[in-house]
């Protein structure tokens, strides 16, 4: 346990930003980044989520996708089926009204993730302010997470990746999903590529916990409700405009 430790914290950020090569197998090179200093330590007095106004999602538009791919350097190989989707829309019918919804469906960073629990290297870990990340120095790619996940939350990198960005470590034969842009987060930007770049203003990113934060007051206004909201997850993203 003590090396799982060790590689948890380096992603808690111990170090001042600057990132290493480390290679993990061979043929594959990650970038190591250390985000935080060590006296800005990660703690749970903050509780970063999502909030998305599915009446404000309009069908069609892929925005969303396009900025995190772009932010995270994911890039179009052979296609859906095989490449990485840290975010996807979905169209939603009602049966009985007939009412259509668009959304888009991402890791829902869940107090309590699936992922986590089945994870036999604990390469899938919560941090304190409830990210839901994958090390990829730990993770052998058995795909569990992927199975547990109620989601479909997750990717597997299939192919040998090259030009990778600092921020966004990524290798082939390791599993990976929205991280909320967490590389913004720890140089203290309270905002996520796929926020910024919705063009109706339908995502909401911010502290959960702060009650004057924008998130906060719009589902103390409005309310929001949890994609499979049974399995009592506490998802840290949340929806607005859906039926029961």
């Amino acid at each position: 346990m003590s090396q799982i430790n060790q590689y948890r914290r380096k992603f808690l950020g111990a170090a001042s930003a600057a990132f290493t090569g480390l290679s993990i197998a061979p043929g594959i090179l990650l970038q190591t980044v250390h985000a935080k200093a060590n006296d800005e330590a990660v703690t749970s007095k903050q509780r970063w989520g999502l909030l998305i106004d599915t009446n404000l999602c309009e069908p069609g538009c892929t925005d969303c996708i396009d900025a995190c791919n772009q932010e995270n350097g994911l890039r179009d190989i052979h296609g859906p089926e095989t490449d990485a989707q840290w975010i996807r829309k979905v169209t939603l019918k009602h049966q009985k009204t007939g009412h259509v919804l668009n959304m888009p469906v991402m890791c829902q960073h869940c107090a309590e993730p699936p992922c986590v629990d089945v994870c036999p290297t604990g390469a899938s870990f919560k941090r304190a302010d409830g990210i839901v990340l994958v090390d990829k120095h730990i993770c052998i790619g058995c795909r569990y997470c992927m199975m547990a996940c109620p989601y479909k939350a997750r990717s597997f990198i299939h192919e040998k990746l090259t030009d990778q960005l600092p921020h966004a470590p990524r290798g082939k034969g390791t599993v990976e999903g929205c991280t909320l842009c967490v590389h913004r987060i720890d140089r203290g930007e309270n905002t996520t590529a796929c926020t910024q770049a919705c063009p109706n203003g339908a995502m909401t990113f911010g502290d959960l916990k702060n009650p004057e934060s924008e998130i906060s007051q719009k589902l103390a206004q409005h309310s929001g409700k949890e994609l499979r909201a049974k399995l009592k997850l506490d998802t840290g993203v949340r929806y607005q405009g859906i039926q029961g």
